[in-house]
């Protein structure tokens, strides 16, 4: 059965609290697996430009006897490079973690706010990561 206005209001002021640190969790976890995944391309882009004549021209003493303007220039192409496949990898890292803790099913429907009596969503799927039910072996994803 429908629920009322206000309690239809606080109900989905709880869901879309929820909806929204799920939410930014994921964000946060995405956002520490592409930060470690990428710090080899940002360590060397980042000597690269540091050390470079035309951007910043550092005086520290590994630039003076190591790095020239040739060697800033190609780890910065070697940091531009090696980027797309780091990329990659760091979007097949989240995107397994976040199958194998089904992360996406801890988003709850609005429904739950309209009608009295909706399960959570989660909660039908044995849990909040659906640890106490089996693996459902016939879902295939690519990445």
């Amino acid at each position: 059965e429908p629920r009322s206005a206000w309690c239809c209001l606080v109900w989905t002021l709880v869901i879309v609290t929820m909806n929204s640190f799920v939410f930014f969790m994921n964000l946060v976890l995405m956002f520490v697996i592409f930060t470690i995944v990428l710090l080899p391309t940002i360590v060397v882009v980042y000597f690269g430009f540091q050390c470079h004549s035309r951007v910043l021209h550092s005086a520290a003493r590994y630039c003076k006897s190591i790095l020239d303007d040739n060697s800033s220039s190609a780890l910065i192409i070697l940091g531009f490079v090696i980027m797309s496949p780091l990329i990659v990898v760091a979007m097949a890292i989240y995107c397994s973690l976040a199958r194998r803790l089904r992360l996406f099913m801890c988003f709850q429907p609005y429904s739950r706010a309209v009608y009295k009596g909706v399960k959570w969503r989660w909660y039908e799927e044995g849990g909040l990561c659906s640890c106490a039910k089996g693996w459902n072996t016939q879902v295939k994803a690519w990445v």
